[in-house]
């Protein structure tokens, strides 16, 4: 018996700021962003691509908070799913810079790239902030909270 193989992609979505826009997008989900990514897959590669990537391609999780997306796929057609990833500069109406953080076959390395992608956010947030890093305040909850759903998710 043969099992299926994933890869996981751990991907920041950075909002565009548009200075001449002044109206706030809607929040992002995991259906918006599996819908541009198959909007992405579709344009950029076709019928083709989508029949290859289609059927193994998942937004695991995704958090408003950090902006930091989870996304499973085929091990084959891996390639594809993070070059659409890449080439995607929209999400309903709102531009977005995708930044592909990790790639792994296994979700708990993903996991753990993502809880440490998330104390890095948290340091720089504290560091513009000018506060030292032992200080309790709301991010350290924020953060737990973060951390839980992320190794909550399961394959």
């Amino acid at each position: 018996m043969v099992r299926f193989k994933n890869r996981w992609l751990l991907v920041e979505f950075i909002a565009v700021v548009d200075s001449s826009t002044t109206a706030t997008a809607p929040a992002l989900d995991g259906q918006k962003i599996f819908a541009a990514l198959r909007q992405s897959v579709l344009t950029n590669f076709g019928d083709v691509g989508w029949g290859s990537v289609g059927l193994s391609l998942s937004v695991k999780y995704y958090s408003p908070m950090t902006n930091i997306c989870i996304i499973r796929v085929g091990r084959e057609p891996h390639k594809i799913a993070w070059a659409a990833v890449t080439l995607l500069t929209a999400i309903e109406g709102r531009r977005y810079i995708p930044n592909v953080l990790h790639l792994s076959g296994t979700i708990k390395h993903t996991q753990l790239a993502a809880i440490t992608h998330n104390r890095e956010i948290v340091a720089r947030f504290r560091a513009q902030a000018k506060t030292a890093s032992a200080y309790q305040d709301s991010y350290d909850a924020k953060l737990e909270t973060i951390n839980a759903e992320i190794q909550a998710l399961q394959d």
